[in-house]
Formats: structure tokens, C-alpha cells, sequence
């Protein structure tokens, strides 16, 4: 069986808790189970989950375009709720690992495509925040870097109304599966 992976993107504090500061709030929380639940998935048939999540320093010029949000060593930027319960539970895993991204594509300024192909990964899961930037653009690096990509609807949220728009997108653009 060829190998897949999930890529689970954002789903920090600051972009899920109420109290975040650039909050995709209610829908974001709502994907949680979800989320859990497919990475439970992944991890039980010996597939790769990958968490890849925005990483900041403190005055990043990224800022001049969005309040300030995970910077790195924050509570912003920690795993939200039941994510960080499972990623503590499984990141000794060899097939869990941690992505830190500064940019909205978690394959652009990353390793994540070398360390994808170093366990045969060829088909990609989406799921996360924010379905029209960091996902869209996501599903886009993964594309570019030759992988098969599935964005999954009920794993996906944004703060915008654009998220539906941006999944026609990413079918059309990126020949991404839709779930």
C-alpha cells in the first residue's frame, strides 16, 4: 500500500481558542474531533501525520499584514485543546512529526517534502485553518512538490465566507480531491 500522509495545518491557540489573536473561533473548534479523530486514523494503519504549524519571532515582517500570532514558544502557538492531548500521546511516534512553517505553505522554507519522500508518501491529507490561505496554499506546495493531494471539508475552517470558493480552487488548480 502506498503511503499516505495527514498534514494537519495551524491548529494553534491563536488561530482556534476564543482568546487567539487571529481566531477562526467556533468553526475551527468545531473540526477538532474530526481532526483527532483522522490522525487516530492515519497513525493506526502506519501512516505519516505531520502537524505543521506557523512559527514566528517576535516583530516578523509577516505582521505588517496580520496581528501578531504564533510566535514561537507562546501559548498562541501551541497545539489547540484535544490536539495537543493527541500529539503528546504520539509524537515519539517515527511516523509523527512537527513541521514549524514561517510562511502561509507548509512546504515552502521547510523539509517537509524531503522528509515526506523519505517515508514513500505520495498522496497527501489536508486538514486545518484557514481553508482559503494556509490550506489553499498548502494543497498548492504539495501539488508543485508532486503529491496527490485530499483536502477534507469537514477538517477545515476559516475566519472569511471564502472557504468553499477556495476548495473549487484548490479541485480545479490543484487536481485536489475533495472529502
Amino acid at each position: 500500500m502506498a503511503k499516505e500522509a495527514l498534514l494537519i495545518v495551524d491548529m494553534s491557540n491563536d488561530f482556534v481558542h476564543d482568546e487567539g489573536s487571529l481566531t477562526a473561533g467556533r468553526a475551527a473548534q468545531a473540526i477538532v474531533p474530526y481532526i483527532v479523530d483522522l490522525a487516530d486514523r492515519m497513525v493506526r494503519d502506519g501512516q505519516i501525520v505531520a502537524v505543521c504549524m506557523d512559527e514566528h519571532q517576535e516583530g516578523d515582517p509577516h505582521f505588517r499584514d496580520w496581528p501578531p500570532h504564533n510566535v514561537k514558544g507562546t501559548w498562541g502557538q501551541q497545539l489547540y485543546g484535544d490536539l495537543a492531548t493527541w500529539y503528546d500521546r504520539e509524537r515519539d511516534r517515527d511516523t509523527v512529526m512537527y513541521v514549524p512553517k514561517a510562511s502561509y505553505n507548509a512546504f515552502s522554507g521547510t523539509d517537509l517534502a524531503v522528509r515526506l519522500r523519505a517515508f514513500g508518501v505520495q498522496r497527501v491529507h489536508i486538514v486545518g485553518v484557514c481553508t482559503d490561505i494556509c490550506d489553499f496554499l498548502t494543497a498548492g506546495g504539495a501539488y508543485d512538490a508532486g503529491f496527490a493531494t485530499v483536502v477534507h471539508r469537514a477538517g477545515c475552517a476559516t475566519f472569511t465566507d471564502q472557504g468553499e470558493l477556495f476548495l473549487e480552487h484548490m479541485q480545479r488548480c490543484f487536481h485536489t480531491e475533495i472529502v
